[in-house]
């Protein structure tokens, strides 16, 4: 089995996303996992070379080969030099930005090493050697940027861990956040009261990691399908490579293009879509963490002037693109954005919605919008 090889621990970290962008003083935690399985890199060779090529993919830091080696002692120095660069920022990101602060970043070390290290090795009655998944070079190099550059910590390990999924992530592919796993419990809910939702063709509009795709189609079993659709080339590629991982291909196709244009041949004909698009007005995108500001695709973050373009723009589209009797939800920026969806959608001169309303996250945030297609 593909995915035999996967981790035990679970590890618990601070999402620089999360509520942070909604309400600024709150942070959510997200997982992360360490775990090699050397069968899973082999499937860098079929993926598709376009949208981009396999050689622009970065392979996460845990299905890397340990042909590296380093001793204990080296590991040592290099953990508390570490952690002397995230006790000499102290409680600055805290205060610049609500950023990670210490006890955070001192466990991204213990995590970076999780995924690094792979076993210990004595080589003589005093010293003892352990395989490495990276270079002792680029370990500093690493965590320079980590707290240098601010970099997030996901785009440094290469993956994240969302629900019961690892997803490989990577500069140009926003990282998946917890509240978004709330879509997944709706869709359940859905398809648990009428078999023909399960049944049908379901689409993911913006999929990013692939994270919500591959979710929901583990959700409607053996009879549903999932297409899921991105304008950016590295996060379509992205998506494709972590449905091949679990061995999805055949229930999940990934197609590049711009929401709905890759759908022109499925009109009337979905039985759910589903979307966490960009919502964050513009004027906000520079006052974010710096992890999410200056890293993460502004592509998948900016919603325009109120933040509404993108959700306005799926609202019209399912219309369109829905059977009679399909679901829909939506992710939205919290209670405003929501409230003038609604609105907006039963209140449309052409709207054919029914059963429309709003669904709080787990932090009790007004942030989904759902629906039926009459």
């Amino acid at each position: 089995m593909i995915l035999s090889g996967f981790p035990r621990f679970i590890r618990f970290r601070v999402s620089p996303l999360s509520q942070n962008l909604k309400q600024p003083k709150n942070n959510l935690q997200t997982l992360s996992h360490s775990t090699y399985h050397h069968g899973i890199v082999s499937c860098l060779s079929t993926i598709p070379s376009k949208p981009i090529s396999s050689s622009q993919l970065q392979i996460p830091m845990f299905l890397r080969e340990p042909i590296y080696s380093a001793t204990v002692s080296d590991l040592e120095k290099w953990k508390n030099w570490a952690k002397t660069l995230v006790y000499s920022v102290g409680s600055k990101f805290l205060e610049i930005d609500n950023g990670p602060e210490v006890n955070t970043l001192c466990r991204e070390i213990q995590w970076l090493i999780e995924d690094v290290v792979v076993e210990e090795q004595r080589v003589s009655t005093e010293e003892k050697v352990v395989k490495l998944r990276t270079e002792m070079d680029q370990l500093y190099f690493l965590w320079k940027q980590r707290i240098e550059m601010r970099r997030p910590f996901q785009y440094i390990v290469g993956c994240e861990h969302w629900r019961d999924l690892i997803l490989c992530v990577q500069e140009g592919v926003l990282i998946p956040r917890p509240e978004t796993e709330k879509i997944v419990e709706l869709v359940q809910e859905v398809v648990a009261k009428d078999n023909g939702l399960s049944e049908g063709l379901w689409a993911d509009l913006g999929t990013g990691s692939g994270a919500l795709a591959i979710a929901i189609v583990k959700v409607l079993g053996t009879q549903g399908n999932v297409i899921a659709t991105d304008l950016s080339p590295i996060a379509a590629s992205v998506a494709e490579f972590n449905v091949k991982r679990y061995d999805l291909q055949d229930k999940v196709e990934i197609r590049q293009g711009s929401w709905l244009e890759p759908l022109e041949d499925l009109k009337g004909k979905l039985a759910g879509f589903i979307s966490n698009p960009p919502y964050i007005p513009s004027d906000q995108i520079f006052g974010l963490q710096a992890e999410v500001g200056k890293h993460e695709p502004r592509l998948a973050l900016d919603g325009g002037e109120n933040g509404m373009d993108d959700l306005l723009h799926l609202c019209e589209g399912a219309t369109s693109m829905l059977k009679p009797g399909g679901f829909f939800a939506f992710e939205t920026n919290g209670e405003k954005q929501s409230k003038f969806l609604v609105n907006f959608m039963m209140n449309h001169p052409e709207s054919i919605f029914q059963d429309v309303r709003i669904v709080a996250d787990f932090a009790g945030i007004e942030r989904f919008v759902t629906g039926f297609c009459q």
